[in-house]
This record gives C-alpha cells, structure tokens and sequence, in this order.
C-alpha cells in the first residue's frame, strides 16, 4: 500500500508541473500573420519575443505565426500588402521604398548618433510618434509598432587602416546611398556592388573596402577572411527597418490583447539588443583571433566625419523634403535633439 502511494505522488507531481500555466489574459482566439524576409537571426529575435510573450500570457488564443524568407511577400512588397490587408503584421526596411515613406528617410542619413542600441531605440520611438510619420504610414494603411535596431553600417577594408577620416581621400569604397553619399564628401570613390559579389571584389583589388551593417553582415559574406582593419563607431549610416502592422487588424483587437501587444514592446526591444550582443561579441572575438586591427575614432574625427561628411547630406535631404511639404528641419532636429536627451539620462 505504501509503495502504491509512493509511486503515485510523483506521477501527480509531474502531471502537475507538465500542465499547462491558465493564460494570465484571457479573450478570444486570435491569429495573425507575419511577413519578412531571411530565415531567423538577430534582425529576427524582436518578433519572436513578441510573439512568444502574447502566445504564452493568452494560453495560445492570441497568436502571430511569423513567415520567413519571403514565404507571404517580397520584402519590398510587405508595405503594399500590409496596406491590402494580405497580412496583419510586417517587416520592412524603407530604403526598399523611400518614394513611399519620404519622411522616415529622416533615420536613414549618415552620420547620426545611433550607435548605441539604447539611444537608437529611444530615438526611433520618438520619431515613430511624430504626426507627420504617424499620417505617412496611415496613407499605407499601417502603424508603426517598433524599430528593429538595425545596426549603423560600419566599414571594413584592406591596405593602411584609415585612422584619421582624411584618410578616406581616394579610396574606393562599396557604400550605398547616404553612406556613400557621406564618404564621398571627405573624397573616397563609392562604388554599389550587390552584396554577394563584395568578397571577390575586395579580394580583386576592385575596391579597398565596403560598408555593412555592424557586425553580422561582414561575417555573413566572411569579409574578415581577406581584411585587415574595421571601423567600430564612424556610424556612415544605416536603414531603418520597422515592424509595423495593419491598421484595421489593429482596431479589431481586443483592448487586452493591444495592451499585450504594448507590454511587448520593450521584451522584444531586449531580445533584439541581446541577440545583437551575442553576435557582435561572437564575430569580434574572431576577428581579433584573426589580427584584424579595430578602429576606433575620437571625438575630433567623429566631429569631422559629421560636418565634412554627414552634414552636407542632411543638408540636401532638408532641401528636398521640405520642397515636398515633409518638415524636414524639424525630423532632423528631432533626431539629434532626443540622441542627445537619451545619451546624457543614460550616461553615455
């Protein structure tokens, strides 16, 4: 008799601790669609924390079944079609389509102070709230929901690593749009070569060096093979990548549910900085294995890249927005004006 009980009691107490914890929320059931493009990554880690956190605190009723690599839409196709109503939820990067999104191109000029994950996330929340944003994303039929902290593109190279931003004079570069734009301001020569094709154009001798975004995407195309040197904080520019989600499946939500949604943001926002971390710190440590000499620019050189590279940039970019009715001056200022707000409270 004893050793029935015995035997019986762990048995309870392992059906107990397999079932499943009562949904903190409770609603009705809910399943959302998500699109982007690549498999799971880094750039990948915020929608999956997101969607683990209203799956779990719902029991399973509210749901968003994320869709990798282009299995709903192309990348450049999710704002048309989140606009459409194909989808609840997606990914995109303006850069893909900055005809369509004139404002936000604000947060992809060169030079900004968005290096640190902390104050880029704070920043694009600001500027994601500006009306002028919030009323160019509505024409698509879409909100802003966060900000997927893509990396500042940072550079890497052959020959003489280039210390002082003079160094820059002459050298070819594989930069796209601002970056480029920026670099060709202190006198290197862009060039745009799609990125498959970098490694065996830097290994060529075609160009000296090319701009990625920091660190993932130089080791994805293994760059550090045949380089000797690596920027760490010149910036040059990145492109902001959003999630954003369909208004009407928005609306449609229970008010619970859009709060589970709110109570994410900053899970996810952690989950992103964390999967940033562990790969910066994973590809770093091989490159310093590897002798790749890391550079680091002071205040002076920073200021210089900034007025002598970035700033002629912006300058253009408020000229041409603002010929369009956008508030250019105004983003821009924003921009740099909550950069600074959020590098002296987090003692930067």
């Amino acid at each position: 008799m004893n050793r029935i009980v015995a035997a019986a009691v762990p048995a309870a107490l392992a059906t107990l601790i397999a079932a499943p914890a009562l949904a903190a929320v409770d609603g009705p059931k809910v399943a959302w669609d998500l699109s982007v493009w690549g498999p799971p990554r880094a750039f990948t880690a915020g929608i999956e924390a997101l969607s683990k956190h209203v799956a779990g605190e719902t029991g399973g009723k509210f749901t968003i079944k994320i869709h990798y690599g282009d299995a709903l839409s192309k990348g450049p196709d999710n704002l048309d079609n989140i606009k459409l109503g194909a989808f609840e939820m997606a990914q995109i990067c303006t850069g893909y389509h900055p005809g369509k999104n004139p404002a936000i191109t604000v947060l992809d000029l060169p030079g900004l102070p968005l290096v640190d994950p902390d104050i880029h996330a704070r920043v694009h929340d600001i500027v994601y709230k500006h009306p002028a944003i919030v009323a160019e994303f509505k024409r698509w039929n879409a909100v802003l929901l966060m900000s997927v902290l893509q990396p500042q593109s940072e550079l890497m190279g052959t020959g003489e690593p280039p210390v002082k931003v003079e160094m820059f004079k002459g050298m070819r570069v594989r930069a796209l749009g601002g970056t480029g734009d920026a670099l060709r301001n202190l006198g290197a020569v862009p060039t745009s070569v799609p990125a498959p094709e970098v490694y065996n154009s830097l290994e060529r001798g075609v160009f000296r060096a090319a701009a990625f975004p920091y660190t993932y995407a130089f080791a994805a195309y293994k760059i550090e093979e045949i380089a000797k040197w690596y920027t760490t904080n010149l910036g040059p520019g990145a492109n902001n990548c959003p999630t954003i989600v369909n208004e009407q499946a928005l609306n449609k939500l229970p008010p619970q549910y859009r709060a589970l949604i709110d109570s994410g943001r900053p899970i996810a926002y952690e989950a992103l900085k964390k999967a940033q971390k562990e790969t910066d710190e994973k590809n770093l440590a091989a490159w310093q294995k590897r002798g790749l000499t890391a550079i680091k620019y002071d205040e002076t050189e920073l200021a210089k890249f900034r007025d002598l590279g970035a700033r002629p940039v912006w300058d253009a970019w408020v000229k041409e927005m603002s010929a369009k009715n956008i508030p250019a001056k105004e983003l821009l200022d924003l921009v740099v004006a909550e950069a600074d707000k959020a590098k002296k409270a987090l003692g930067r």
